[in-house]
């Protein structure tokens, strides 16, 4: 005679309902914290939000994490650098597509990155690595008017402005940190103005800079090969 089944056969949680509330707050409190992000704003001393301003944060005390092997582009079109103003983490390899049907010759003497790429079409057969930080100015040995800069991080917390003169930092943990601005003609010595804020959990803070800038310069762009000039 087969002996019949009790239906008392249950499952863990059932028999121990305790021991699936704890293991669920365990398991919650063992989550990292949620990181915030830091808007920021950049405006002229008349109120005019500046584009291509580099906005950077550093944890105070802390350590930054490794560099991941990042990559980043900065294209040519029309006989221009795009984008003009481009951050990258120390550690980064930069492509320099040429999507002219013209020639390039790339280069940069700046103290962080210096090298050269000399006239080329199409893809150079390698990225350039940024392994220094600092601001690399880059041009053209073709083009004169051609002008960009990289922003070169030694922290992995950065952001580039649009038009309305706004970013935002993604990524940081609650903490303090020093916050930065760069912007090629910024007229503030050295170039940089710094403030400290602080990240809390569930609260994305907000900071504001006002910087100086220095009247814009550029070199004569040659007329098209169809006005009788070159390109």
């Amino acid at each position: 005679m087969r002996a019949r089944s009790s239906g008392r056969a249950l499952s863990t949680a059932t028999r121990f309902p305790r021991l699936g509330a704890l293991a669920a707050a365990v398991w919650l409190f063992a989550l990292p914290a949620a990181s915030e992000g830091l808007d920021v704003s950049v405006r002229d001393a008349k109120g005019r939000p500046v584009k291509d301003a580099v906005v950077y944060a550093a944890a105070k005390g802390g350590v930054a994490p490794p560099p991941t092997g990042a990559a980043a582009v900065i294209d040519q079109v029309d006989k221009e650098f795009v984008p003009r103003v481009t951050a990258v983490r120390a550690g980064t390899a930069v492509s320099f597509p040429n999507r002219d049907r013209i020639r390039h010759h790339v280069y940069s003497f700046s103290k962080a990155k210096t090298f050269e790429i000399p006239l080329y079409k199409g893809m150079p057969p390698r990225p350039v690595l940024f392994d220094k930080p600092g601001v690399v100015a880059l041009g053209c040995n073709i083009h004169d008017w051609m002008s960009a800069h990289v922003f070169v991080a030694e922290t992995p917390f950065f952001a580039v402005t649009g038009p309305d003169g706004k970013a935002k930092i993604d990524g940081l943990d609650p903490g303090e940190y020093d916050v930065e601005v760069w912007y090629p003609r910024m007229k503030d010595a050295p170039r940089s103005t710094r403030r400290s804020i602080s990240v809390k959990r569930d609260k994305g803070p907000e900071t504001s800079f006002v910087i100086q800038q220095a009247p814009a310069w550029r070199a004569w762009r040659a007329p098209a090969a169809s006005g009788g000039g070159y390109r």
